[in-house]
């Protein structure tokens, strides 16, 4: 069942960006298309300066995220920098819509020209192109959008590893950093899954793991009476800054993995992010390494990217280590000053950003490895790219 517009994260929105020279009529598109006045309109070429974005819904397509965008064409030292932004759009784009310009011979050329080279840009990053005239209703252009197949696919968390009637443990901490009153977002949407795949899921806190898994008739000092059914979780997810306690709790023989894992598997490529782990044993004194988070947030005592990754890395490298953050979207041009990128699961964050942030790191040659897959390993645990828990040491 296709969740509605309130339902659905950003990251998971298709999204839907407008592309051209300036004054080609996009933010009057982009405006027509919102049925709001959203963009600045003017005659004025270079009237949009930076990217503007409204959440929408496009049946069949489903939830949507609509950007408008600076021309392409921009002049300057200013120009550059817009155009720059512009095109870094494509790195969360499903769908690109050129709007051709006016009928202008003087500009015609020009525009060719960039189309070129822009057409060029998405078919490397596979993003799905259609072209918007002035003749052409919005109601068309919108049917033609509802009409596209899109290759890459939303993928499911943990709804293909769950059964009707399975049992599934959720383990969420609730420290200095967690939200007030609610449980964070990939935590949210990992139980909603759970929830519609026919399963139970059991949430509760590393402190109370033990007791809950003594309800399963496992970690018991004293035996299940006699007849008792035992019915075991399937599997037991833990936010990876508590794979530690988690992973001595936890029997052998139930199966352990993290919810920054699944969205690794959800949204990136856990054979990558498993090879880059390597590297993180080998980092050494004076290397430098990025951490790059999704979301933003007010950084709080004991936060898992600026203090305990930082420090579990520094630890498991045996090495002397610099940091380098970002957040949101920003992602940096220039990947060559670091030895490795540490990435989180991406909940904020649509496949194809995470997708096209891999592929740049692999370009560049610079390991890229997952916040969970990098926290196991700190931790002595092994993922598996293959089923997406881990090896612990019990059970290698």
């Amino acid at each position: 069942m296709m969740a509605g517009m309130n339902e659905t994260p950003k990251g998971d929105r298709t999204q839907i960006a407008f592309f051209g020279l300036r004054n080609a009529g996009k933010s009057t598109l982009f405006n027509a298309f919102t049925g709001q006045e959203l963009a600045i309109v003017n005659a004025k070429p270079g009237t949009t300066t930076d990217p503007v974005s409204k959440a929408m819904e496009i049946l069949p397509l489903g939830p949507c995220l609509l950007t408008d965008t600076a021309g392409l064409d921009d002049e300057g030292e200013l120009g550059a920098q817009r155009v720059k932004k512009t095109l870094a759009v494509l790195a969360t784009t499903d769908v690109a819509i050129w709007v051709e310009g006016k009928e202008n011979g003087e500009t015609k050329s020009e525009e060719a020209r960039i189309k070129e080279r822009f057409l060029a840009e998405c078919a490397e990053r596979k993003v799905a192109v259609l072209e918007y005239r002035r003749s052409e209703s919005v109601e068309s252009l919108k049917a033609r959008i509802a009409a596209i197949r899109l290759e890459d696919q939303p993928r499911p968390l943990v709804a293909d590893l769950v059964s009707t009637g399975d049992f599934v443990i959720c383990v969420c901490p609730i420290d200095s950093a967690a939200p007030k009153g609610r449980l964070i977002l990939p935590q949210q949407q990992v139980v909603r899954e759970i929830l519609d795949a026919g399963g139970t899921a059991v949430v509760c806190r590393e402190t109370e793991l033990a007791r809950t898994l003594s309800s399963f008739g496992l970690n018991r000092p004293d035996p299940l009476p006699p007849q008792t059914p035992q019915i075991l979780p399937r599997f037991v997810i833990t936010d990876s800054q508590a794979f530690g306690v988690v992973s001595k709790i936890v029997p052998p023989e139930i199966p352990l993995t993290s919810f920054s894992i699944v969205f690794a598997r959800a949204k990136g490529d856990l054979g990558v992010f498993c090879t880059g782990v390597g590297a993180l044993a080998n980092l050494k004194d004076g290397d430098r390494v990025l951490i790059s988070e999704g979301c933003t947030h007010r950084r709080q005592c004991g936060d898992i990217g600026t203090v305990k990754l930082p420090k579990w890395l520094a630890d498991f490298a045996k090495a002397k280590l610099t940091f380098d953050w970002t957040s949101g979207g920003a992602f940096p041009d220039d990947l060559s000053p670091y030895a490795a990128v540490v990435h989180c699961g991406g909940c904020m964050l649509t496949r194809r950003t995470i997708q096209d942030r891999i592929r740049r790191c692999v370009a560049a040659g610079v390991p890229i490895v997952n916040y969970g897959i990098a926290i196991a390993a700190c931790h002595g645990i092994v993922a598996t790219p293959e089923t997406c828990m881990v090896k612990r040491g019990r059970t290698a």
